[in-house]
């Protein structure tokens, strides 16, 4: 029978799942230091593509946590992969200043202006968000050029609720286009392969813990993955009891998680 036991490398969702905005979750700093002193490791695999790697370890520090960039793997880190696979001419870049420097960093070629030989739109998770970049985005998309997002994730949690995610503004970009772009991130089972080649661990020494069915639990299936769902963040028990997409793994929280493993 499969056990969380017999897990060694834990990809981990972070909104929702280890802490909620500037809230650490009760059991996160435990959880880490359990997985690592039993001989195991951890990556934080996430599909916020609004801050980079860099403000990443600076949002961790802030809550107690030492991380390196080798643990992080974003979904804006998966989309750089998967855009240097074509020569583009020029990419407009459609999130913040921080998903714009890390594409332009990459060595791709993006702009931020409504150009003639723009080829392509990058749509990240955008909380920078203005009424002119939905204008160029619907005019480009009118023109036929590629149209790629970071993530279909309808919703990001905050502290006071939700607000609108990648998934939502590609929605809204539908209604007015009737586009839809092609998602990278989860729950592509991209970001999970490259997670576990990087680390050298099995699929069958690897779970995916994170607190949504259609992205981080089926990014876990879709890799052939153990998948642990955790009800700390957007998903319930009435979505699981209407979804598809099954984890084999279901916890109140981190702290659960943590206890069933040390029991």
């Amino acid at each position: 029978m499969n056990t969380l036991k017999d897990k060694k490398l834990f990809l981990l969702d972070m909104d929702g799942t280890i802490y909620l905005d500037n809230e650490l979750f009760d059991g996160t700093l435990e959880f880490l230091d359990y997985v690592k002193k039993s001989g195991g490791r951890y990556m934080y695999l996430t599909n916020n593509s609004s801050k980079s790697v860099d403000k990443y370890i600076a949002k961790l520090a802030s809550l107690g946590i030492k991380a390196d960039e080798d643990e992080f793997f974003t979904s804006t880190n998966a989309t750089i992969l998967d855009l240097k696979k074509y020569n583009y001419k020029k990419i407009y870049a459609f999130g913040t200043s921080s998903f714009k420097s890390q594409l332009s960093e990459a060595g791709l070629p993006i702009t931020e202006a409504l150009e003639d030989d723009i080829d392509c739109l990058c749509m990240g998770f955008d909380t920078e968000l203005t009424f002119q970049k939905l204008e160029d985005a619907c005019i480009l998309l009118g023109r036929g050029v590629d149209y790629i997002a970071t993530n279909p994730d309808w919703v990001c949690p905050t502290w006071y609720g939700s607000v609108p995610d990648c998934g939502s503004v590609s929605a809204m970009l539908f209604n007015a286009t009737g586009r839809k772009p092609r998602f990278i991130g989860k729950p592509e089972p991209t970001m999970a392969n490259l997670a576990m080649e990087k680390a050298g661990f099995t699929k069958e020494q690897t779970a995916l813990m994170g607190d949504r069915l259609y992205t981080d639990i089926a990014c876990g299936v879709n890799a052939g993955i153990s998948t642990i769902f955790v009800l700390s963040g957007e998903g319930t028990i009435a979505d699981l009891e209407k979804s598809d997409v099954k984890p084999e793994f279901v916890y109140d929280n981190i702290r659960a998680v943590l206890e069933d493993l040390k029991s």
